[in-house]
């Protein structure tokens, strides 16, 4: 009987066996006994004390996006769990990998409305790979394997394992598992020859390719077979607001963001290319606008690990099923060197455009007020277009996206799918756990950075070297640009009375400050990326400034909007 342990020290060791070195975490009645076990293994495991629940799956989820790691939450019951409901399905529609651990009353009061008592299996099913509860000591080395082979295996996600109380602490021999299988769950689908040989003929008699870059490359480690696919048929590509890393900004045949707010020319010549090939993307309807009109002409091949993607909102012509690290490969190794000159240069005549109407007005404000972008590019280049970039939601998300530039690989985390203000700033703090040699950079506006400003406590203890950049316009900016565009500049609730984040900065003890000249901001991110540790920089920004161009909701791809 000597070798019995506890639930509790069980999952310890089993977190341990998985590699796993950091948790975002916050204790409660629920999850005490392995609070308590933690205790003894705070060596080994690093537990970031965050300041809500909400704050530990974001840090969780920007922690997994740079390192390509599972994150970890660790929380108690009722409210604790259910606070992390955002951050969840946050994971879930961006296939991040993560696992989220929560306290549960015993199960002898399960189903009697206990104190803290919710049922976190029944809400989080439809927004996890997996959820399941853990009623018993001896099933925790089984259920943490299992947890952490799906959400990591074939397209990541998050994980949810509800641990019951007794369980926590009951004993029960250990004996570390390994989970390399689960039956009628097939992470990546087998490879088809055959859509692999369809896939290389369309490509090779095409004209006009164009190529759809997503997270998936990312995910699957796939930039070096992207860069060799598309520069041996030399076919120009677009990435979407998640894949706009897998390829450097500076690459030639990177023509830059698809979707509402991208590029013009990827977009306009979507609806002009003879092939559109998608690697590891889900046609999100921000991608292609309105579906009928969507790439009508072409013939569609789409890679992707997930075969509930297929034929999901744009109808394939060739599905190519797999890791993309391998199918990539595999369809390269058919295509013919081509040159595509041509349908290359019809790029130019859309880059000229936005670049007089949008980039150059935006980066080369004629006024004296700090334009989004301006900003954004300098703090770019101030860090050598090397720096992790990681946005709230809103405005400063598409500018931040749009003129930041991209040299390294998972290089932006970012709310794609669920567009979660709130979760830029505890997403940074985890990417600083993730990748520590990098340097990470968050964009928020003032609404945003409201939504989970406690976690400024998670920055101050632990020093996190997050360089903080505030756009603050004084309005709740996204929405007010589309009242200002289809309602008839009815501004309803969408101005924003702010407090002085310098004392908020101060009351935290994080170096601050405020500009609003060019001059002013110059010296300050000079001052920022020298300061050792955390720095918020507020930009006070043109109030009304406009995210152009735009595809307007309902419209087509190729009817971008170039002024408001």
């Amino acid at each position: 009987m000597e070798n019995l342990i506890t639930g509790a020290e069980a999952l310890m060791r089993s977190l341990e066996h998985q590699g796993v070195k950091t948790i975002f975490g916050y204790p409660g009645g629920s999850i005490m006994p392995v609070f308590d076990a933690l205790y003894d293994h705070r060596k080994n495991l690093n537990h970031i004390l965050v300041r809500h629940e909400q704050g530990a799956t974001h840090a969780a989820q920007g922690f997994a996006r740079v390192s390509g790691e599972v994150g970890v939450c660790l929380v108690t019951s009722g409210p604790g769990a259910t606070n992390t409901i955002t951050g969840i399905a946050d994971a879930m529609i961006d296939s991040t990998p993560v696992v989220v651990i929560a306290g549960q009353v015993a199960t002898g009061f399960l189903g009697t409305d206990a104190f803290q008592e919710v049922d976190l299996v029944g809400i989080t099913q439809p927004i996890t790979k997996w959820s399941y509860q853990i009623r018993r000591a001896e099933d925790v080395a089984w259920a943490v394997a299992r947890a952490f082979y799906i959400a990591r295996s074939g397209r990541p996600g998050p994980v949810v394992l509800d641990f019951a109380k007794n369980a926590q602490v009951d004993k029960t021999e250990y004996t570390p598992v390994e989970v390399d299988y689960v039956r009628s769950y097939l992470p990546v689908p087998e490879m088809e020859p055959d859509a692999i040989q369809q896939a290389a003929e369309l490509i090779n008699a095409a004209e006009r390719p164009l190529v759809l870059v997503g997270q998936g490359v990312e995910l699957g480690n796939a930039q070096n077979e992207l860069r060799a696919f598309i520069e041996k048929a030399d076919m120009p590509a677009g990435c979407t607001l998640l894949g706009l890393s897998a390829l450097p900004t500076a690459h030639p045949l990177n023509k830059g963001m698809l979707g509402m707010h991208g590029n013009l020319g990827p977009n306009i010549n979507t609806n002009k290319c003879d092939v559109l090939i998608a690697v590891g993307m889900r046609f999100d309807d921000r991608v292609t606008g309105k579906l009928a009109t969507y790439a009508s002409q072409a013939k569609i091949i789409h890679f992707d690990i997930d075969p509930a993607e297929i034929d999901k909102n744009v109808k394939t012509d060739v599905a190519v099923l797999g890791n993309c690290k391998e199918t990539l490969a595999a369809v390269t190794e058919l295509l013919k060197p081509a040159g595509h000159k041509e349908w290359l240069d019809s790029f130019l005549p859309y880059e000229q455009m936005e670049e007089e109407k949008v980039i150059r007005p935006e980066l080369h404000p004629a006024g004296d007020k700090l334009s989004m972008g301006e900003v954004v590019r300098a703090v770019s280049e101030a860090t050598d277009n090397e720096a992790v970039l990681v946005t709230d939601v809103g405005q400063n998300q598409m500018m931040s996206a749009r003129y930041f530039k991209y040299s390294k690989e998972r290089s932006i985390v970012t709310s794609g799918g669920l567009g979660t203000m709130g979760f830029g700033l505890p997403a940074a703090i985890g990417a600083t756990f993730g990748r520590p040699d990098r340097t990470v950079c968050v964009f928020m506006g003032d609404g945003g950075l409201q939504m989970n400003l406690q976690e400024l406590g998670t920055v101050m203890e632990q020093k996190a070297p997050v360089k903080m950049i505030l756009l603050n316009n004084n309005f709740l900016g996204n929405v007010r640009q589309w009242q200002a565009m289809f309602f008839n500049r009815r501004y309803s609730f969408t101005p924003m009375m702010n407090p002085d984040y310098m004392k908020i900065a101060s009351a935290y003890e994080i170096p601050a400050r405020r500009v609003f000249t060019r001059e002013e901001l110059a010296k300050a991110i000079v001052e920022m990326i020298a300061t050792d540790g955390p720095f918020l920089l507020e930009a006070c920004v043109e109030e009304e400034g406009n995210v152009m161009p735009m595809t307007p909701p309902g419209g087509s791809v190729n009817q971008m909007l170039l002024e408001c």
